[in-house]
């Protein structure tokens, strides 16, 4: 196996040293959501190191078995479970080919952190710790088997495709939570909606100004873990301005783009409109004290947006006006962000949506939405509103890509597993919940009933952003854990 440690790396000397080896190796091998190969064939190479049996299925995913430790053969067997792919974002200041590139990951304070791009610390450093398990020679556990799912960012369609009858264990630990000191114990569902629609594209009158209006600067975010938090969607923010400008001002609308994945909160988005010359100054003075009103509002959870408008090149094709109009009002519509709050569990979100992507140009609209809900008849009623908005505008909608909840059992034997070993090592209880994410206990569950199941992971902030970032302490503490619990499981 090629040495890629980078042994002279100040991340590679925190602790605890595995971990951070393994999880500085991944951030060097490219691996967005379809771009797999390559990490897939480092784990492989791994096991392969090892003298470890390992399957490769046809949907990618990648089981590895490790025998149990001395003493440790009766123990229930465990699957410690995890994604290899990562969400790939970057700052539009940044060059950044996630395909070729690696991650510039660095340390900042307390935290380690990427230079304009994602961590990839979701979920790569849950892989480091699991890789760093396998390595281990003097930890106690019993049969143990480590699953790396592919694609999990993009549609969990390496966990949809698992065979019901490769996995041996009994009790499922995910790796994939993102607050040390929470065990996560349950999860929403969710499904995607794909409204399309293609247009005869209109030829602009030559004598026609064009100008670019832009939405920036926004936090993003991971679109289930920080919907609340009331951050700024750039896609619902640029058709406001275009709705809302409008209504005053004539305009003809060439492009429109913002976003560019289905689980990250938009943080761009850019419109090309033309009209007429005369007009031109008014649309400016208009946009302005439109964009004024919304970053007052914004002024606390996004200080560094920015809305800015200027002299652009001229459009290839514009939208019929009357269907200009109807797309923009349905765009304005459109639900993004809580629509419900759990009725059970405090302060957890129930029901969501996001606005995710936009695109509109050259004779074909697309806009993608991810839905998510702890209840699958919300997640489906929310997909179903969705729909009918968009077929007023003269689109029609796709909904596939559903997964199952995962509901909590509070009174799990693990749990209290789980909860011992943490307060024999900090002296602390362990806090227990559920997130407004899909995790792929909910897919992995379904497939296997009978499996117990827990999550729980480091401290990461913004996900899914280029301001993501690991808590290195928490780290030390995550796999102080997860080592003691494997112990115990006898």
């Amino acid at each position: 196996m090629k040495d890629i440690s980078l042994s002279n790396n100040p991340i590679a000397g925190l602790k605890p040293l595995p971990v951070w080896k393994h999880f500085l190796q991944l951030t060097r091998i490219p691996r967005p959501s379809h771009h797999e190969a390559a990490i897939q064939e480092h784990v492989i190479s791994i096991a392969q190191s090892l003298a470890l049996e390992f399957i490769r299925d046809p949907h990618d995913n990648i089981l590895i078995r490790k025998s149990a430790s001395p003493g440790m053969e009766g123990a229930p067997g465990v699957i410690l479970q995890g994604h290899l792919d990562m969400v790939p974002q970057a700052n539009s200041s940044t060059r950044h080919d996630f395909t070729r590139d690696p991650i510039q990951a660095r340390i900042d304070h307390d935290w380690v952190t990427a230079s304009g791009t994602t961590l990839g610390a979701d979920n790569g450093i849950g892989v480091a710790a699991a890789l760093a398990v396998l390595e281990g020679q003097k930890l106690k556990h019993g049969p143990l088997e480590v699953l790396f799912t592919s694609n999990e960012e993009d549609g969990m369609t390496g966990a949809k495709g698992l065979s019901p009858d490769l996995l041996r264990g009994e009790i499922l630990l995910n790796l994939d939570s993102e607050e040390e000191g929470l065990v996560c114990i349950g999860c929403a569902g969710g499904a995607n909606v794909t409204s399309e629609l293609d247009y005869e594209p209109q030829s602009p009158a030559p004598e026609l100004e064009t100008l670019i209006l832009e939405v920036g600067g926004l936090s993003g975010g991971h679109s289930g873990l920080d919907i609340h938090r009331g951050r700024g969607n750039a896609n619902r923010l640029l058709a406001r301005l275009l709705n809302l400008a409008g209504e005053q001002v004539a305009f003809r609308l060439g492009e429109f783009s913002g976003g560019n994945m289905r689980n990250a909160i938009p943080r761009e988005a850019v419109a090309r409109v033309m009209l007429e010359r005369e007009l031109v100054p008014r649309f400016n003075s208009l946009i302005e004290r439109l964009a004024g009103q919304i970053r007052h509002e914004y002024s606390t959870t996004e200080p560094e947006m920015k809305i800015s408008l200027r002299a652009g090149e001229v459009a290839g094709a514009l939208l019929p006006e009357t269907l200009q109009g109807r797309l923009l009002d349905a765009i304005n519509a459109c639900p993004s962000g809580v629509q419900r709050m759990s009725a059970d569990m405090p302060d957890l979100v129930e029901t969501s949506t996001n606005l995710s992507v936009v695109r509109i140009a050259e004779g074909r609209m697309e806009i993608r939405c991810l839905v998510r809900s702890s209840l699958d008849s919300a997640r489906d009623a929310l997909c179903a509103e969705l729909r009918s908005l968009f077929r007023l505008a003269g689109a029609e909608s796709r909904i596939d890509g559903h997964y199952p909840g995962w509901q909590p059992n509070p009174d799990s034997r693990l749990l209290y597993l789980l909860g011992d070993a943490y307060r024999a090592l900090f002296g602390t209880s362990l806090r227990t919940g559920a997130i407004h994410a899909g995790l792929e206990c909910g897919v992995i569950g379904s497939r296997y009933p009978a499996l117990e199941m827990a999550s729980l992971g480091p401290t990461i902030r913004n996900p899914h952003s280029p301001d993501e970032r690991l808590h290195i302490v928490s780290v030390q503490r995550f796999w102080d854990l997860l080592v003691a619990t494997l112990g115990r499981l006898e």
